[in-house]
């Protein structure tokens, strides 16, 4: 009688084995969804510096559960348009491929970079950190590249800049024009930063603080500076990035313009200071042409699509 107690055991033990080592990859994908079973997201109101307008490379999402690559790529974006220090979000079943798309948009920082260029400068990051498992739960982490402290500082003398050198009875690319002079004939562009190999200096040339404060900057400061007073005049804008220059987009007259402050503050011979707008509001066919053999702005089609 034990004996076939035993074997009957033995027998359903072979069976139950078989049972699984066939459906395994059911079993597995089942498993796989309970873990995948996540809390509602938490999602918090953006900044006061949130763009509300959406490009055609990017849009701010209402929805934060992706299921295809696009949207997985516009909730990168609406994270650091909303301002958020930190984002968690899911993965879900339906969407296979999303940890790998998850995966390839994280360690991809040239798309990063571009997808920061659409952001009010005040919300961009110096540095941008995604965590993710196999449940599908994906944080967003960022590092800002300008403190509470600094934008407060930078904000009210931005504002004070503005008051001082326009005047309300200026039409949109009159004030942008006299920003522009006034900018670039109060500052001179670091040199020493440029040439430097290790991108280094003794003023804060790459940001805002360099512009305002040192008087010195390269074209990221300058387009920094620029967007946040293209935001304040309530004109759509964004940064341009090429591999080596940054420079800014602009929508004015029913028109998208390119605006580089750092080309019309040419570095002399002599170090006599110049003020150019070879520049200003220009349309793309006249940038090709000023640039003919020139690299600095050959920029990517694909992403900046509204100066094409």
């Amino acid at each position: 009688m034990i004996k076939i107690k035993n074997f009957m055991f033995f027998l359903i033990s072979i069976l139950v084995i078989l049972m699984i080592v066939i459906n395994f990859d059911t079993l597995s994908s089942r498993f796989k969804d309970i873990l995948r079973i996540h809390p509602e997201l938490v999602i918090k109101p953006g900044n006061e510096y949130q763009k509300d307008d959406s490009f055609l490379f990017v849009k701010q999402v209402d929805s934060y559960t992706p299921y295809n690559y696009e949207e997985l790529k516009n909730i990168f974006y609406s994270v650091l348009n909303q301002g958020w220090n930190e984002f968690t979000f899911y993965c879900p079943v339906e969407y296979q491929e999303c940890l790998n798309d998850v995966a390839d948009i994280s360690y991809d920082k040239l798309l990063l970079s571009n997808i920061n260029n659409f952001v009010h400068p005040y919300n961009s990051y110096t540095s941008i950190k995604t965590l993710f498992d196999e449940t599908g739960e994906i944080t967003i982490k960022v590092t800002h590249l300008y403190s509470n402290e600094e934008i407060d500082r930078i904000d009210k003398d931005i504002d004070l800049l503005i008051e001082n050198v326009i005047k309300d009875s200026m039409s949109d690319k009159e004030k942008i024009l006299a920003l522009h002079d006034y900018i670039i004939n109060n500052t001179k562009y670091d040199v020493e930063r440029a040439n430097s190999e290790t991108n280094s200096s003794e003023y804060d040339s790459a940001r805002i603080l360099g512009v305002l404060y040192d008087h010195y900057a390269i074209c990221s400061g300058y387009a920094d500076l620029m967007s946040v007073i293209l935001e304040k005049l309530n004109i759509p804008n964004y940064k341009i990035s090429s591999e080596t220059h940054v420079w800014n987009a602009l929508y004015l007259d029913n028109e998208w313009w390119h605006l580089d402050l750092t080309w019309d503050d040419p570095i002399s011979t002599s170090g006599k200071d110049i003020l150019d707008h070879s520049y200003f509001l220009i349309d793309s066919k006249t940038l090709r042409e000023l640039d003919a053999g020139i690299k600095d702005h050959i920029y990517d089609k694909d992403i900046y699509m509204e100066v094409n």
